[in-house]
């Protein structure tokens, strides 16, 4: 989605300069500025020619990775995705991202699991450690006794519990999983804290740029060409407003890229997909 958004905004400035171009071959015409002007007009079109061959070169890369993950053998020229290439605002706050993560993160629920089989082989060391007694019962005839029955019951005395170290063992190693599991909750905590504060940076600096910046840079590019194009502005003021433009256009998509990479962040944080 970013390389499809970085394409479109190429072919958008080519366009531009173009028809900036045809103003231009007329006042070259009609003699209103000269021939080098205009040749430096022309040469500066390059670099538009050449983001847009970049840009489609780079989407044509993004589609064949995309393929690739999906293990698909379709065709990259009929093989599209679509979607909005943008930021929300709209997030969970910290505390339920943590409750979620708490029954989410695999990690964390392994951390509980041995915990459990930490307490499950204390209790097995303790039962191996008990004594069992033994119990008999004996029935028969000697005469002239006709019959008799008698009965026993044995319990060994354990002067020395040979589990005994078993048991501390385990006690221990219930002692160590409790402290691992704290400690993976405290990485949860801090996993979802930093994944924020990276995805809250980023969406300051795109409101910023969406309410003000963006909207600055295309009225100094299209104050600067009219200026231009009527003799109010120098050639250098000119193709510095339409580069100010494009490295702004620029630096928004790439910033919507990484506010997708520290979503995915949060995700992982996370363990499972809260941002979309």
């Amino acid at each position: 989605m970013q390389a499809k958004a970085i394409l479109e905004v190429a072919r958008e400035n080519l366009a531009y300069y173009d028809r900036v171009l045809s103003v231009g071959r007329d006042r070259l015409s009609a003699g209103d500025i000269s021939k080098v002007d205009m040749q430096r007009l022309d040469l500066q079109r390059a670099q538009y020619e050449s983001d847009v061959m970049t840009a489609e070169t780079n989407n044509r890369a993004a589609k064949i990775q995309l393929l690739q993950l999906l293990n698909s053998r379709a065709p990259v020229d009929q093989f599209d995705i679509t979607g909005t290439f943008d930021y929300s605002e709209s997030l969970l706050q910290p505390d339920e991202l943590r409750r979620i993560a708490l029954v989410s993160r695999p990690d964390l629920l392994a951390a509980a699991q041995a915990m459990d089989k930490a307490a499950a082989d204390h209790r097995l060391a303790v039962a191996n450690g008990s004594s069992d007694p033994t119990f008999s019962v004996d029935v028969g005839r000697n005469p002239p006794i006709p019959i008799y029955i008698g009965g026993s019951v044995s319990v060994p005395l354990r002067i020395f519990d040979r589990n005994q170290g078993e048991k501390a063992r385990t006690e221990i190693d219930i002692h160590r999983t409790e402290q691992l599991h704290n400690t993976a909750i405290a990485q949860v905590y801090a996993d979802i804290d930093s994944a924020l504060n990276s995805l809250n940076g980023n969406i300051t600096l795109l409101r910023t740029y969406k309410s003000k910046y963006l909207d600055e840079a295309a009225a100094i590019r299209d104050t600067i060409s009219f200026a231009y194009q009527n003799g109010g502005a120098s050639l250098l003021d000119f193709l510095n407003a339409q580069n100010d433009y494009r490295s702004t256009r620029l630096s928004y998509l790439n910033l919507v890229g990484s506010y997708f990479a520290a979503a995915n962040q949060v995700n992982l944080a996370v363990g499972r997909e809260v941002i979309q």
